[in-house]
C-alpha cells in the first residue's frame, strides 16, 4: 500500500485561488484526493484551481467564503458538515496579514488579522472536526508561519495570530488525536508570494532575508505542498500537535 495515496478522501482547502493554498489543492487531487476549495474571491463556476484539479480527473467544489465574516463561516461549514459526504481532510490556509509599526498599528486591522487567520480556522475546525471524531478518523493542517516562533516586524497582529495558532494546534491535538483525528501545522519559511511581496521589493529586507536562510533562495508554494500531503496521509497518521517548519533552514540558522 502507498501510504501517501489520497484516493477517495475528501479535503477542504481555504486560500485555494492562490499561492500556497492552490498549491496545496493541487498536490491533494495529485495524490487522489476530491477537492473543496475556498476563498473570499474564489468564482464557484469558473477558477483556474478548478481546472487544475479536474483535469488530475479529481471532483472540485468551488465556494466563496469571508473569512472576516465568522456567521458565513460558521454557517456554510454546518451546511458542510451535514452533506452526505464526509470531509476528510480541512486545510486551514487561508489568511490575511496588514503591516504597520506596532505603535502606529489601527486596531481594526489588528482585529481583522485574528478574526481571518485565528477564529475562522477555529470555526472551521470545530464544525468539521465535530464530524471527523463521529468518524473516529481525520487530518486538519494548518499553515502556520515562522512567527509561530519569533515575533517579527511591522506585523502584530499576524505575529500574535500565528502564534495563537501554534496553541490550538497543540489544544485540538490534546484532545483530538485519541479519536483518530490528527491536527497539525506548516510553519512556511519566506515563500514568494503575494503576502511577502512588499518585502521582496524592499532591496535591504530582501537582503537581508537571503543572506539568513541556508537554501540561499525564497521558497515556493510548491515546497510546501508535499509537508501538506504528508501530514494529511496515513504515512503521519502518529504525528499530531507537531508544526514542521519548511523554511529552508530559516530556524536552523
Amino acid at each position: 500500500m502507498n501510504p501517501f495515496d489520497l484516493t477517495g478522501r475528501l479535503a477542504v482547502v481555504t486560500g485555494a485561488k492562490r499561492g500556497i493554498g492552490f498549491a496545496i489543492a493541487e498536490a491533494l487531487a495529485a495524490a487522489g484526493a476530491d477537492i473543496v476549495g475556498l476563498s473570499a474571491t474564489l468564482d464557484p463556476a469558473s477558477s483556474a484551481i478548478g481546472d487544475r484539479v479536474r483535469g488530475l480527473g479529481r471532483e472540485f467544489s468551488g465556494h466563496r467564503v469571508d473569512f472576516a465574516d465568522r456567521r458565513q463561516v460558521t454557517r456554510f461549514a454546518e451546511e458542510l458538515a451535514a452533506g452526505e459526504r464526509p470531509v476528510d481532510i480541512l486545510v486551514n490556509n487561508a489568511g490575511t496579514i496588514r503591516r504597520a509599526p506596532a505603535a502606529e498599528h489601527p486596531l481594526d486591522w489588528f482585529d481583522e488579522v485574528l478574526e481571518v487567520d485565528l477564529t475562522s480556522t477555529f470555526a472551521l475546525s470545530q464544525v468539521l472536526g465535530r464530524r471527523m471524531l463521529d468518524a473516529q478518523h481525520g487530518r486538519i493542517v494548518f499553515t502556520a508561519s515562522l512567527l509561530s516562533f519569533q515575533g517579527g516586524i511591522n506585523v502584530p497582529g499576524y505575529a500574535a495570530a500565528k502564534s495563537g495558532m501554534a496553541g490550538l494546534i497543540r489544544a485540538l491535538s490534546n484532545e483530538w488525536a485519541g479519536c483518530g483525528v490528527t491536527v497539525n501545522g506548516i510553519a512556511p519559511g519566506y515563500i514568494a508570494t503575494d503576502n511577502t511581496q512588499a518585502l521582496q521589493d524592499d532591496p535591504d529586507r530582501s537582503r537581508a532575508i537571503l543572506e539568513r536562510i541556508p537554501a540561499g533562495r525564497w521558497g515556493t508554494a510548491e515546497d510546501i505542498a508535499g509537508a501538506a500531503v504528508f501530514l494529511a496521509s496515513d504515512a503521519a497518521r502518529y504525528i499530531s500537535g507537531t508544526i514542521l517548519p519548511v523554511d529552508g533552514g530559516w530556524l536552523g540558522r
